[in-house]
């Protein structure tokens, strides 16, 4: 596996530990639809959260979070929509980024909730 893949696949799993350790449930982990994946989906409450993991080695060029592109935020309401279909949920949607760089070896997480409002 490349070392960019290797990255982001120990950012997910960073991620995903943080929101279990909140009391978050995970539904769905690298959710496919189409062309989009959704990093992760998880519960808590009467809310599914998708949330899309955004992880870089270096804030230099930017935050993370600044990286996710309209189209990128269209591709996850489209798998939202499905993985609800597909699997009859009827809850509330909030869209969550998990921003993560790595400074000195240090591990740095930024969680923003509601981070786009698109659900209407």
């Amino acid at each position: 596996m490349a070392q960019h893949n290797l990255f982001g696949t120990k950012a997910e799993i960073y991620a995903r530990d943080f929101l279990l350790n909140k009391g978050y449930l995970l539904l769905a982990q690298n959710y496919r639809y189409g062309r989009s994946e959704v990093d992760l989906l998880m519960q808590k409450k009467e809310t599914l959260i998708c949330v899309e993991v955004k992880a870089r080695s270096t804030d230099f060029f930017g935050s993370p979070e600044k990286f996710i592109s309209s189209k990128k935020i269209q591709l996850l309401v489209g798998a939202v929509n499905n993985y609800m279909e597909q699997n009859n949920i009827d809850l509330e949607v909030r869209f969550d980024v998990i921003a993560i760089t790595v400074k000195q070896d240090k591990w740095h997480l930024k969680h923003i909730k509601n981070a786009f409002n698109c659900w209407e």
